[in-house]
């Protein structure tokens, strides 16, 4: 499986996670959003961002109850998981790693 954005070609793995973090762009998140019918929004860009970061430092994305308290530090009137929900309808720690071009998190079926 893969995505063609342009003249660059993204590998996935068999559930449709980037299989190499290193080569995930916005445009991967887009692309990834738009083909399941959701526009990116700020709030999307938020966690998504955070996952990222998490990533970079930590080799892992984090697990949901890590995600929905590290949000509320951020965003108090966002840390919980019914405010993930709403952005990645799909389940927010899977979703939101897809598009954030992470592994599947911890504990995510």
């Amino acid at each position: 499986m893969h995505i063609d954005l342009g003249d660059k070609r993204i590998e996935l793995n068999k559930e449709g996670f980037v299989a190499d973090p290193w080569t995930w762009t916005r445009e991967v998140a887009e692309h990834m959003a738009h083909r399941d019918g959701l526009t990116l929004t700020e709030g999307h860009w938020e966690i998504i961002n955070y996952l990222r970061g998490y990533f970079e430092k930590y080799q892992i994305a984090p697990m949901i109850k890590i995600l929905a308290r590290e949000i509320g530090r951020i965003r108090p009137d966002a840390g919980n998981t019914l405010y993930l929900y709403r952005l990645f309808p799909d389940g927010p720690a899977k979703q939101a790693c897809r598009y954030a071009g992470l592994p599947k998190a911890t504990g995510c079926v």
